[in-house]
C-alpha cells in the first residue's frame, strides 16, 4: 500500500553535526517504513486479511487488513493467520486468533501479543518473531503476564493486546551467509581495540599481539567498559514480580 509507507531516512549514526555518535552503523539498504497499527484503536469494525506480506524493518511478518468502511491497516501478523481470515477488535469479542481486546477480557493462559504497557500508547511488549506472552493471573487492576524472557510483570488490565503468538518463527535461525548480509541491514563491522592504533583505541599499539594493558578495560572514548555503567533502580522495577536474571 503506497498510502501506509513512506523512505527510511538513514542518518548511518550520525547526529545533527555529522559527527559519529553510534559507531558500526550505516550502509543499509534503500527500504521503506510500513505504517504498523500497534494501538488495534478501530474498535468493532470487521475487518478481512487480504495480504501476508514481508517487513524488513522488524523479524515478524506484517498482515493488510481492509476494515468493512473500506479503510486498510497494517498488523503484526500472528502464526496461523491466512488470507481472507477476519479479525475484530472491541472489549467483547471473541477469543480468537487476531482479535485485540483489553486484558480484562483475556482467560487466564490466553497467549498474547503486541501488549500496552500504557493504555493508549499502543503495544510494546512481545512484538518480535516468534514470540508471545502468557496471561498467567489478575489481581485487582493488573494483569500478571508471563513474557518471551521469563520475566513475569504486572501489566494494567485495561491495556490492549493481541490475541496469538507472532509468525515466522524461523527468523532466529537466520544464517547469515556473508558480511554483505550485514552490510545491507545497516551493520558495519566491530574492530577489536587491541587491533588498532593507540590514537584510536586506548588499548591499541604494541609490537606483535599484545593483550589490554591495564587495570581496568576501556572503550574506545576511554571510559571503564567494565562493572556496573547502568542505573539500576527503575520506575518500573516494582511491576516486576520475578526477574527474567534467574
Amino acid at each position: 500500500m503506497k498510502n501506509l509507507r513512506f523512505i527510511k531516512k538513514k542518518n548511518s549514526g550520525r547526529d545533527v553535526t555529522g559527527q559519529v555518535s553510534v559507531r558500526h552503523q550505516g550502509g543499509q539498504h534503500k527500504r521503506y517504513i510500513r505504517v504498523i497499527d500497534f494501538k488495534r484503536d478501530k474498535m468493532d469494525i470487521s475487518g478481512k486479511v487480504v495480504a501476508l506480506e514481508y517487513d524488513p524493518n522488524r523479524s515478524a511478518d506484517i498482515a493488510l487488513i481492509q476494515y468493512e468502511d473500506g479503510e486498510k491497516r497494517y498488523i503484526l501478523s500472528p502464526e496461523g493467520l491466512k488470507l481472507n481470515d477476519a479479525i475484530i477488535a472491541g472489549k467483547d469479542v471473541e477469543i480468537r486468533l487476531g482479535n485485540a481486546m483489553p486484558l480484562s477480557a483475556m482467560p487466564i493462559g490466553t497467549i498474547v501479543h503486541n501488549v500496552e504497557l500504557i493504555p493508549g500508547r499502543g503495544g510494546q511488549l512481545a512484538r518480535g518473531s516468534g514470540t508471545g506472552a502468557v496471561i498467567a493471573a489478575k489481581e485487582g487492576n493488573f494483569v500478571h503476564i508471563k513474557l518471551p524472557s521469563g520475566e513475569v510483570r504486572k501489566v494494567l488490565a485495561k491495556g490492549m493486546a493481541t490475541v496469538g503468538n507472532l509468525g515466522n518463527i524461523d527468523w532466529k535461525n537466520k544464517f547469515f551467509a556473508k558480511a554483505g548480509a550485514k552490510i545491507h541491514r545497516g551493520i558495519r563491522p566491530t574492530v577489536r581495540g587491541v587491533a588498532q592504533n593507540p590514537r584510536s583505541h586506548p588499548h591499541g599499539g604494541g609490537e606483535g599481539r599484545s593483550g589490554i594493558g591495564m587495570t581496568t578495560p576501556k572503550t574506545f572514548a576511554g571510559k571503564p567498559a567494565v562493572g556496573n555503567t547502568r542505573n539500576k533502580k527503575k520506575y518500573s522495577n516494582k511491576f516486576i514480580l520475578q526477574s527474567r536474571k534467574k
